[in-house]
Parts: C-alpha cells; structure tokens; sequence
C-alpha cells in the first residue's frame, strides 16, 4: 500500500507534468548537494523547475498525466526540468545551468513526442519566441514597405520631372 506522501507527491508532479507540454530528462549523477541547488537557484530565475525524481512514481504520474511519451526516458537516476517561457527557453535554460556539471540529457516529451538529447540541444540553439515574432513581423513589413517604396516611384518621379520642366521654362524666360 502505497503512502500518503508518496500518492501526495504523485498528484503534485501529475499536476506539473498536465500543465507543461514540454518536460526535460536528465541524469543528475554528476551533480553533488552542492551543484544541485546552484543549477536550481539559475532554473528558478528562469521560471523552470529541476526535480530529481523516482522512475515508478514519474512512470505513474506521466501515465495519470496521460503523457505517456515520457516514460520511456525513465530509466536510471532521473530529473526532470518543468517549466520556462517556451520550449526554447527551457532547453537553453537546463543546458546553461548544467554546462559546468556533468549532467547528462536523455531527451524530452514534448507535445506527445519524445525527442533525443540531439534535438534538445538543437532546441536550445533556437531563438526565443518573442525573437522569432520578431524576425517573422520584419520578414512581413518588408516587401510591404518595398511595395510602398515602388507604388510611391511613379508620383515621385512625375513630380522631379515637373520640377526640372519648371526650371528650364524659368531659365529659358530669363535668357
């Protein structure tokens, strides 16, 4: 019969697990007491959580969760980093706080898919979301203001034309 805190921490990381869609493994094994709260005080500036947790109760809260792809990651020392601005933004997180250590990354669940520790790391090479906003409005506004520039050309140039007749007229009634 399981405990009350154990079915206590199963409903807690059920409900973490339910709220994001992108969940982060990891093999703390590299990491001592010490380098453990170091990389958490970083994640936690970064609104992510980093829990070292056990294989049956994760397999058990994923399956209630219904996040499923999460359990094959689940075998040996496990944590998990919860949480951030996007997916990006998680991945580049976890990989900025544990580059110091020896932390290795098994892969993520992420939007019902399980992703290696290659994609994680191509994750983290992404730009932010509101950079990507960014470039997509730019790459949007530029031929719009390039059409603008082009509709704008035949006034313009009517109007240096006109300029030009009314000075040779000028130039020619003075002479």
């Amino acid at each position: 019969m399981p405990t009350e805190a154990k079915q206590a921490a199963v409903a807690e990381l059920a409900e973490l697990l339910k709220a994001s869609d992108t969940t982060i493994v990891s093999d703390p094994r590299g990491l001592s007491v010490a380098d453990l709260l170091k990389v958490r005080r970083e994640l936690r500036t970064k609104d992510i959580q980093y829990r070292i947790i056990k294989n049956r109760l994760a397999k058990i809260a994923a399956d209630q969760a219904g996040r499923s792809e999460l359990i094959p990651l689940l075998e040996g020392p496990s944590a998990i980093a919860i949480g951030g601005e996007d997916e990006s933004s998680l991945a580049k997180g976890l990989l900025d706080a544990t580059k110091p250590f020896s932390v290795d990354i098994r892969g993520a669940a992420m939007n019902g898919e399980t992703i290696d520790a290659a994609a994680v790391k191509a994750l983290a090479a992404l730009p932010g979301r509101e950079a990507l906003l960014a470039q997509l409005a730019g790459g949007m506004a530029s031929p719009l203001s390039t059409m603008a520039g082009l509709l704008a050309a035949p006034l313009r140039d009517l109007g240096y034309g006109l300029a030009q007749l009314h000075e040779q007229r000028e130039a020619a009634g003075s002479a």
